[in-house]
């Protein structure tokens, strides 16, 4: 429902909120109801953080496009306000090594320049006929298999897991050393003991990876950059364990979730199945619409007039990209899955100098992926009812946690 306030019914004081999280039963793919009613009275909302912190949360599309593009914005963990209940207590530790979500220029800068050469367009070209490969593969297995299996495990996981691996140069058998850590640093709810045995766990099985590129050079992301940069062990480490959490969760989500609302969505899913050009533009509007990556974080370091309001240096912005996604005023009838909409633009992978470094490498997996698996098996259906699949509510990246699919056998 529209509300029409001007800015003038919504001063500063206004009460502040807490952020919405409560999804509405029925509708695993729309973000918390209680995001759009507030975005509806303006981009720019006053929130109280768990913390006691009082900063704000950002839900208009050019609100939250603008603060991400805005060098007047820190991304220091240990600048900002955690803004979901159950989160750590008290101030949050600065970035680990490596970790350029936490960073600001000019230390960002240097390893983003070093890195971006790396996850070149031409590079993720080179990959996509081993993806198309590994996809193959995995639909083989799936097919022998026979009907009833669940979707994430099978499929979903796998393909970014060892694209990843392939693109990093890490040994694809080490996964079981490496996924549980990826999965517990990506949660909302561990413990600090739980998060930093994994962090810890992540850094012990990077060394190693680490030490043997040094003494033994390879043709892979991590072997490139232990020969020829002049990163320390330590940054090597870090960076190696960022890419590897970040390109196994993400990806995997974006494919389970994505085929939950294809298989929601029959007639789009049909289109998709029956028109291999309409792949790369299907995958832009999957990314608006679904939004896995929902939240992030910035703090003013000076004060910032924005849409009327003045965010004042020390505040904290919470950025519903998921929410900016959603917004009417950027995308007409935002609510409806439309793989023909011209969906450029969206913030699925977020704006400015942090938006995703692997961002190619996701949009080839997801190209690639989903129009095989509905090839594949053009009976794909859900095994259990919608309302009974699990929903990653309790993660930083949302999604499903398993998609018991079945199909007929020919």
């Amino acid at each position: 429902m529209q509300h029409a306030h001007g800015p003038s019914a919504r001063p500063d004081d206004t009460e502040p909120v807490t952020i919405p999280t409560q999804r509405t039963a029925g509708c695993p793919f729309d973000p918390p109801a209680g995001l759009a009613e507030l975005r509806d009275k303006g981009s720019l909302t006053r929130m109280a953080y768990p913390d006691g912190h009082v900063g704000w949360l950002a839900t208009g599309y050019s609100a939250v496009r603008s603060i991400l593009g805005d060098s007047r914005f820190s991304s220091r963990y240990e600048l900002m306000h955690y803004p979901f209940p159950g989160g750590p207590e008290g101030p949050l530790p600065p970035a680990p090594v490596g970790d350029m979500t936490g960073m600001d220029a000019p230390e960002h800068t240097r390893f983003r320049r070093l890195l971006a050469g790396k996850f070149t367009v031409r590079r993720m070209r080179r990959l996509t006929e081993r993806l198309e490969e590994i996809t193959a593969e995995r639909l083989d297995v799936m097919e022998r298999r026979g009907p009833g299996t669940d979707l994430v495990e099978a499929f979903a996981r796998p393909i970014p897991a060892l694209m990843i691996c392939e693109l990093l140069g890490v040994p694809y058998a080490d996964r079981e050393r490496f996924q549980h850590h990826a999965h517990t640093l990506m949660a909302m709810d561990p413990t600090p003991e739980e998060r930093y045995a994994a962090f810890v766990g992540l850094q012990e099985y990077m060394a190693e990876l680490v030490a043997a590129k040094r003494s033994a050079p390879s043709d892979d992301l991590l072997g490139d950059l232990a020969q020829d940069s002049d990163l320390t062990d330590e940054e090597l480490v870090g960076i190696g364990g960022f890419l590897l959490a970040a390109g196994l969760d993400t990806t995997a989500n974006m494919i389970a979730h994505g085929t939950f609302a294809l298989l929601g969505n029959p007639a789009q899913a049909a289109a998709l199945r029956s028109e291999p050009d309409l792949a790369p533009q299907a995958v832009e509007e999957l990314l608006r619409y679904l939004t896995v990556a929902h939240t992030t974080v910035k703090t003013a370091l000076e004060d910032v007039e924005l849409d009327g309001r003045t965010i004042a240096a020390g505040e904290s912005v919470t950025l519903s990209l998921e929410a900016a996604n959603r917004d009417p005023e950027r995308f007409p009838d935002p609510d409806v899955l439309d793989l023909r909409r011209k969906a450029a633009g969206h913030l699925g992978f977020g704006h400015g100098i942090h938006q995703c470094l692997g961002q190619q490498l996701a949009r080839v997996e997801l190209t690639v992926a989903l129009p095989a698996l509905l090839r594949r098996f053009p009976t794909l259906r859900l095994d259990i009812p919608a309302g009974d699949v699990p929903l990653r509510t309790d993660m930083n990246i949302y999604g499903v946690h398993r998609l018991p699919v079945t199909w007929d056998e020919v």
